[in-house]
């Protein structure tokens, strides 16, 4: 996983903790769109793995057994009922790789190609959209780059996806349960702790006597704002190249625009967070 600063900021502001012994990205080069031309930016982020990320946000605890007033869901299986919004086709596949001597450890790289894209760091090589052997065949900017390639490690969906409802009487979902992001622009491991942070505040709000619908309606419109802002940023990355791929996925991303500001319409946002509480808004369309 590729975690930004902001991210780093956040998990230190919530476990108190700051990430130790990852890989560095300071530099990141991109070629996206057609026959465009690579361009270096700076970058500032860490790479872990997910065991890793775990085993170092582990947190001791004696788990308490009994009857809970509400369940928040982290993981599948979701309550009866509740069904999948998905806005896409890419599939992913993530592999293994060798940089070439002399390639720099702390860069990572993108580039589109006709049928998807390309995401390269020191270690580990992502492919959305084709298999990894057909955009690396056309590749002009990564392929040269890798000395030697794995076999993929399994294939897994690329598209965003949101599952309907977000919540109901007495649960809420919440983290890869509630939502998936495209990688291309995703921060998944943010966005599932602000989700947490969200999901704790609504408990706990609804415990000291506020109106449990009011609380529910709140976090489901805030989870749709959050997806909804997630597509309309991929989307600024999908509308650069052109071909029937992307434009494929683009009205797919148009069509989870266009269900996420149909649900939102009229909503309105009657808490405010503060720390790790909810407050009503001054403001109930803030």
């Amino acid at each position: 996983m590729l975690i930004g600063e902001a991210t780093q900021r956040l998990i230190g502001n919530v476990f108190g903790r700051v990430l130790q012994d990852t890989a560095r990205v300071t530099r990141r080069v991109v070629a996206w769109g057609d026959d465009a031309k690579p361009v270096e930016l700076a970058h500032s982020a860490i790479v872990i793995s997910e065991e890793e990320l775990n085993h170092q946000l582990a947190v001791d605890g004696r788990a308490v057994e009994g009857e809970a007033e509400w369940t928040i869901y982290t993981s599948r299986p979701l309550p009866e009922g509740v069904v999948e919004r998905g806005f896409g086709s890419r599939i992913a596949s993530a592999s293994a790789v060798r940089l070439r001597e002399g390639r720099a450890r702390d860069a990572c790289w993108i580039e589109s190609l006709d049928r998807g894209w390309l995401f390269l760091l020191p270690g580990w090589l992502l492919a959305v959209g084709a298999s990894v052997e057909d955009l690396l065949a056309k590749s002009r900017l990564i392929a040269e780059a890798i000395d030697s390639i794995d076999p993929p490690k399994g294939s897994f969906p690329a598209y965003p996806r949101i599952c309907d409802p977000l919540c109901a009487e007495n649960w809420l979902a919440c983290g890869s349960a509630a939502m998936a992001f495209d990688p291309i622009c995703g921060d998944g491991v943010g966005n599932a702790i602000r989700e947490a942070i969200l999901a704790s505040a609504v408990v706990k709000a609804a415990q000291r006597g506020e109106d449990v619908n009011a609380l529910r309606g709140h976090y489901q419109a805030r989870l749709l704002a959050g997806f909804l802002k997630h597509l309309e940023l991929c989307r600024q990355f999908y509308a650069v190249p052109t071909g029937d791929w992307w434009r494929a996925e683009l009205e797919q991303l148009d069509r989870g625009i266009g269900w996420c500001r149909e649900r939102l319409e009229g909503a309105q946002f009657r808490y405010q967070l503060r720390g790790f509480e909810l407050e009503l808004a001054t403001n109930e369309h803030a």
